[in-house]
């Protein structure tokens, strides 16, 4: 029974901190003059390309009254972030060695962190 209930709720990936979810770029499998690559040639790269599908709410802020208040005490202070340059929809390329891949309803997605960015490409308004 609750592996029904569990497989009914909506699942939602929630990236935390300085994290960004990216769609990562699909590799070519042969360069531009027509060479095939190999699987290992491809996964050896040091930067990939991708879009980014979600981010994190950004770097921690800490509490500036944390150590003026009893450990009884409720924190007077609501978590806050600094936001991130990264937003959802931008194009960002990335050190590929500091990312995770993961794979979520069938698709194939990286975890980097902020820093690991390089150079983000946003769209006009």
């Amino acid at each position: 029974i609750l592996k029904n209930k569990r497989d009914a709720m909506k699942k939602e990936l929630i990236i935390v901190g300085d994290r960004v979810l990216v769609a990562p770029d699909e590799g070519e499998d042969r360069t531009d003059t027509g060479l095939y690559l190999p699987q290992g040639v491809k996964e050896k790269e040091k930067v990939q390309g991708g879009s980014i599908v979600k981010t994190g709410p950004g770097y921690p802020i800490p509490d500036p009254t944390a150590l003026e208040i009893e450990p009884w005490q409720t924190p007077k202070f609501d978590n806050r972030y600094f936001p991130l340059q990264a937003k959802e929809g931008d194009y960002c390329i990335f050190l590929r060695n500091a990312g995770v891949e993961i794979e979520f309803e069938n698709k194939k997605y990286i975890i980097v962190p902020h820093s690991a960015i390089l150079v983000l490409l946003r769209g006009s308004v």
